[in-house]
């Protein structure tokens, strides 16, 4: 018979044990920020009915995108990210939350893209959202902003420093409403705009979208800044205001590492004012790391009440996986995580064994009893070195006949016999 694969998909994700206990760190770190910021856990389903998903019939069209499946008349798919989710459960519970809700997802959603560094078929991502009904402060902006850089910051030692940059689309929408564009225009310039980095011809390309006159302002901005603008019409005034007093807050906030940069745009449509991205200080060769914004509408589609949000994601896998994929965090501190092999000398004395693991790990000491018994000492005392324990506690006919144990360093190879409750006590130092 054939051998099937162990290799798994392309896009799929596994980890060694010393990555799992890294990336588990850092994300109960993560979420340990959150929680004491008040944000609610939310855990949704990972499959959604199809037009819950999408607003188009065409399948062929979006299955790129999607992992879409059919189970009897149902049409269903695997969720693409935290939003949709989200605005669904917002909308069926509204007479059951307070507003503003906050809200936080730790989960694993699906996309049917092509991988590559940093982008998977199946990943891990952190959405953090605040929810209002009818209007929302733009002080929870802020307070995102403010809350993701300690998020970021909980996991500092292993990924380094991190800043931000905000954006305004307000700014952009007064911009080329001030020169005069039509939506089709504006549309483009949107989408230049965001990718103003990569494109080595930044003014030709859009000079052929907008013409050579609003090109040149366009550009204007990026050369003198967005402030030159204030004047030029009330709502440039209004959204040069607005980042401006951002900024503020944010530095009564105490965040220092943040900056205007009007190209950050994001990619989607749904945002409507302040934007933001966050970028690695330490390997600034990465793309954004996380980023959100502001959204006016989030349930249209499930509800007739206007919810208003401010939210964001962090692509933790893309983040965390990559770093450690390209060795660029030291996993040295999770490579063991035994503190204590318990290597039993014979059938006779597991029962004595087993209740003495049963009392360190009571006593929150992370204990592995070797329980092939038949096994010579010298089998045993290796397997305690390759789990990294770093201490064996070998129970014989002796230590159960006298009630105690016999402790052994693994690092110095000092043996002594004690209590259980003395070696417990070397064990934790």
């Amino acid at each position: 018979m054939d051998l099937k694969p162990t290799k798994p998909l392309s896009g799929f994700i596994e980890l060694s044990p010393a990555q799992q206990r890294c990336f588990d760190f850092c994300a109960n770190k993560m979420q340990r920020v959150l929680r004491g910021a008040g944000f609610n856990r939310l855990d949704l389903p990972a499959i959604e009915r199809a037009e819950v998903l999408t607003d188009k019939d065409n399948w062929d069209e979006i299955e790129t995108q999607i992992f879409l499946f059919q189970k009897g008349d149902t049409k269903m798919g695997l969720r693409y990210d935290g939003t949709v989710g989200l605005s669904r459960y917002v909308a069926g519970h509204l007479n059951g939350l307070t507003f503003p809700f906050r809200a936080y997802q730790f989960a694993r959603n699906y996309r049917g893209e092509r991988p590559q560094r940093g982008r998977y078929r199946e990943f891990w991502q952190m959405d953090i959202d605040i929810l209002g009904i009818e209007n929302l402060s733009e002080n929870y902006d802020a307070e995102i902003v403010a809350t993701l850089l300690k998020v970021y910051d909980s996991i500092a030692d292993y990924v380094g420093g991190v800043k931000v940059k905000i954006g305004n689309r307000r700014f952009w929408n007064a911009m080329f409403e001030y020169l005069n564009l039509t939506a089709e225009q504006s549309r483009d310039a949107f989408v230049l705009i965001d990718k103003r980095d990569k494109i080595k011809d930044f003014v030709p390309a859009l000079t052929e979208v907008v013409g050579e006159k609003s090109a040149n302002e366009i550009e204007d901005v990026f050369v003198n800044g967005y402030q030159k603008f204030a004047g030029k019409s009330e709502k440039l005034s209004a959204a040069i205001t607005e980042m401006d007093e951002f900024m503020e807050i944010l530095k009564s906030m105490g965040v220092n590492n943040a900056e205007i940069d009007v190209s950050i745009m994001r990619g989607h449509s749904y945002y409507t004012g302040i934007v933001f991205e966050f970028f690695s200080t330490k390997f600034p060769e990465m793309s954004a790391i996380g980023g959100g914004g502001r959204y006016e509408n989030l349930a249209s589609k499930f509800s007739k009440t206007k919810i208003v949000g401010v939210g964001a994601s962090v692509g933790i896998s893309r983040l965390l996986v990559s770093l450690m994929d390209e060795d660029k965090i030291d996993l040295s501190e999770f490579e063991y995580n035994t503190d204590v092999a318990v290597l039993v000398m014979g059938k006779q004395n597991v029962k004595y064994s087993m209740n003495a693991v049963s009392v360190l790990r009571e006593n929150g000491i992370v204990a592995v009893p070797y329980l092939d018994t038949d096994k010579k000492f010298k089998n045993q005392i290796e397997y305690a070195d390759k789990i990294g324990a770093k201490f064996s506690m070998i129970i014989g006919d002796d230590e159960v006949s006298n009630r105690t144990v016999s402790l052994k360093n693994m690092q110095t190879g000092e043996q002594q016999t004690l209590s259980l409750n003395d070696a417990m006590n070397i064990i934790r130092g």
